[in-house]
């Protein structure tokens, strides 16, 4: 470099710096441009579950307070007693009162109806005093039901209205029992309820035991459907080995059962058509893996769902 270039090299340092002092800053890349909420697909709204602690089957708490006859103990039905709450306050079987007191489908109960009862265990004759209360709440405490007991015995008997002027303040934990409404028409062409393979078919198995329907197998949360149209008549999970169970009324006498649920999503009374989700599968009760117990039932007898549905 020449000896006078360094002041050349100056001045054009000086000229250059201003320049670059008044380059604009880099401006901030666009805003990412919001979608509208009405953009995004509408999502279903979720079915609340039912709490499945619910025992319809109790529309009204039963004290014992029986009669006591030559010819036998007697119970007189107050409003909105059910058949099975009745047993379980005397530690009764159902099965046997339905045959003692010539009982029918269907089933339903009348306010002040005097339903005779079964003769105490081990009893040759009548006792000359009612049974010790200590005696009764043991056997109380020892009851369980079956799915027969709640199709025949889950109806709370019917009783008129009074004026609401005239009405007593319901107890605590009583619930407004109300017979389901009636089902007419033929019946319906039943589905199944979840596509599962069959885990465990209709019939005898290992060790004495009965399955009274078919055991599909299913993933939890898997969505269960209602087998036909109908009413509910039962979800809790008052009945042993069956965990969150479903009984759904149908015309012509027909009941579908649906056991070992995850979530109930309909109530004691509900009408549902067939196809609608009623329950999410899981593995309550006394089951090893997620699966759905479902049942047919005509009256009291159980049919194999296979024979009426076919495909499996």
């Amino acid at each position: 470099m020449r000896a006078g270039g360094a002041p050349a090299l100056l001045w054009l340092l000086l000229l250059v710096l201003p320049a670059c002092s008044r380059v604009p800053p880099l401006a901030p890349p666009p805003a990412a441009r919001a979608v509208p909420r009405s953009a995004a697909p509408p999502r279903a709204a979720a079915a609340k579950p039912v709490s499945a602690r619910r025992t319809d089957w109790v529309a009204r708490r039963v004290v014992p307070n029986a009669v006591v006859t030559p010819q036998g103990r007697f119970h007189t039905v107050g409003p909105g007693e059910t058949g099975i709450a009745i047993a379980q306050a005397y530690g009764a079987s159902w099965r046997d009162m339905v045959s003692l007191n010539g009982l029918k489908e269907p089933y339903v109960l009348r306010l002040n109806q005097r339903l005779r009862l079964p003769a105490l265990p081990n009893a040759d004759r009548l006792p000359a005093r009612p049974p010790q209360a200590a005696d009764i709440e043991a056997r109380a405490r020892a009851f369980a039901i079956t799915i027969d007991d709640v199709v025949t015995g889950g109806q709370p008997a019917a009783a008129k209205v009074p004026p609401p002027s005239r009405r007593p303040a319901p107890a605590a934990g009583d619930e407004a029992p109300t017979p389901l409404p009636a089902i007419t028409g033929a019946a319906p062409a039943f589905r199944w309820p979840l596509p599962g393979r069959v885990v465990s078919g209709f019939g005898p198995k290992a060790g004495g035991r009965f399955n009274d329907g078919i055991n599909l197998k299913a993933s939890i949360g898997e969505a269960v459907r209602a087998a036909g149209d109908g009413v509910v008549a039962y979800a809790g999970d008052a009945i042993p080995g069956f965990g969150n169970l479903l009984l759904v009324k149908h015309a012509g006498g027909w009941v579908s059962a649906y056991g070992h649920n995850d979530a109930l999503l309909v109530a004691r009374g509900t009408r549902v058509k067939a196809g609608e989700v009623i329950a999410r599968a899981g593995q309550t009760g006394a089951v090893a893996e997620p699966q759905l117990h479902f049942e047919l039932r005509r009256g009291r007898t159980a049919v194999d769902p296979a024979t009426l549905i076919g495909g499996r």
